[in-house]
């Protein structure tokens, strides 16, 4: 057991506890652990401590044995702890056996990720999808947070036995979930419409995603001018957003920035934020972002490919965007990272180096979204020799006398628009 006696400048004292199961080495306990404490300082905790269990398998009762709780709740109440939070799901079964050990609120890593999700969300769309990720969340578990289990008797539609406090609370919650998911398919047909206003004007999609706190929202403001949150925390931001981008090609693109993604992210949040997460299943590209400077990058980009696996986008065609090279030096192992992944760009969103690689990179990428013509304009007809370099990439033009001799990528839409210019093939 570690001490951490760590002032945050929080009211809620918070034990962290961790099982190093069989199957899960030291390291990889060290590096949730690690997280699960950046966490609760995000959620506004102050940690005073933690402890870790070794163990075969959870404990069906407790997840880590009597035993052990029963040592841990000696020191957290020493420590005057008002939480306790464990780093794995737990049953609605063992969170009340454990608040019964431990005298205090008991929460899983579930619980946490979920409280910082409802703190963070700004937009209406965001506080839906938090409410009813929370409600699935606490449905199961009803049975430990009422104790007063009594009868409604009496009145006019109350005789009898009635429906007991739970039986309501559920009832009412059950009917909440479904009112949500109406609202959130009206949410889901509201985007379909941007979406295919986005298609009309054949703009590619490319979707920002990666692990929380790599610098997904930095690189979008950095590249698009946007002003979005972008904080040294979990989940800085977790509403959408999209923003056009002019490429060195000429091409205009759309960029979205999606919320952050983590190890263990609860199912339900998935779930809940499959509306949002439909910006990363309907893009062209994404461009998963990577702490490049972060010793777990690794693990971060397994977890991110876990996520988009789960949401049917893990085979997108897909830009490595190593962010955050300002804080790489030349001993650093992670250098390796660069050179192992094919079209891989090394930035710093903070610095801006590599932005200008990364933008070249993006035109090559989206290049097969518009067709070449070859035209032949008339040197005159200025209008449209504007109309074509502000709306294609022109890869080859000449001058033969009156006539401008263009080889020009033309988004599909505007083909016609320039039919009539068109060489015969």
């Amino acid at each position: 057991m570690k001490a951490l006696a760590e002032q945050i400048g929080a009211t809620e004292r918070v034990f962290l506890i961790g099982a190093e199961l069989r199957k899960r080495t030291g390291a990889d306990l060290t590096e949730t652990m690690a997280e699960l404490a950046e966490l609760a300082r995000t959620a506004g905790a102050q940690i005073i401590g933690e402890g870790i269990q070794r163990l075969d398998r959870p404990h069906a009762a407790t997840y880590i044995g009597k035993g052990k709780a029963i040592e841990f709740a000696e020191t957290c109440k020493q420590g005057d702890v008002d939480t306790v939070i464990f780093d794995d799901e737990l049953s609605p079964a063992q969170t009340r056996n454990l608040e019964r050990v431990f005298d205090c609120k008991v929460l899983d890593r579930t619980a946490l990720i979920l409280d910082i999700f409802a703190q963070r969300a700004r937009t209406r769309e965001g506080k839906m999808q938090i409410e009813m990720a929370q409600l699935q969340h606490i449905l199961p578990r009803l049975t430990g947070l009422w104790t007063h289990l009594s009868r409604q008797k009496g009145g006019i539609g109350m005789r009898g036995d009635g429906e007991s406090q739970l039986e309501v609370d559920r009832r009412r919650i059950q009917e909440r979930i479904s009112k949500l998911r109406r609202d959130l398919k009206e949410v889901k047909r509201v985007r379909q419409t941007q979406r295919q206003g986005r298609q009309r004007s054949q703009w590619p999609l490319a979707s920002i995603v990666g692990y929380t706190n790599s610098g997904k929202s930095t690189l979008l403001n950095a590249l698009t001018g946007a002003e979005v949150l972008a904080e040294d925390k979990l989940f800085a931001t977790l509403d959408p957003t999209t923003r056009r981008i002019n490429l060195p090609t000429n091409q205009n693109a759309l960029l979205c920035d999606t919320v952050g993604f983590i190890r263990k992210l609860p199912h339900q949040l998935v779930e809940s934020f499959k509306a949002t997460l439909e910006e990363v299943v309907e893009a062209d590209l994404l461009l998963h972002v990577v702490d490049v400077s972060s010793e777990s990058a690794a693990d971060q980009i397994a977890s991110v490919n876990e996520v988009l696996k789960e949401i049917d986008a893990d085979n997108k065609p897909t830009l490595m965007v190593f962010n955050k090279i300002d804080q790489l030096f030349e001993s650093n192992g992670n250098l390796h990272w660069l050179k192992e992944f094919p079209h891989a760009v090394s930035v710093s969103a903070k610095t801006g180096e590599g932005l200008e690689e990364l933008q070249a990179e993006l035109g090559i990428m989206l290049r097969p979204v518009r067709t070449c013509l070859e035209l032949q304009v008339p040197a005159s007809d200025g209008a449209t020799l504007a109309r074509i370099r502000a709306l294609g990439q022109v890869d080859e033009e000449r001058y033969e006398g009156d006539i401008v001799h263009l080889k020009a990528r033309i988004p599909d839409h505007a083909r016609e628009e320039f039919a009539r210019f068109r060489v015969p093939e």
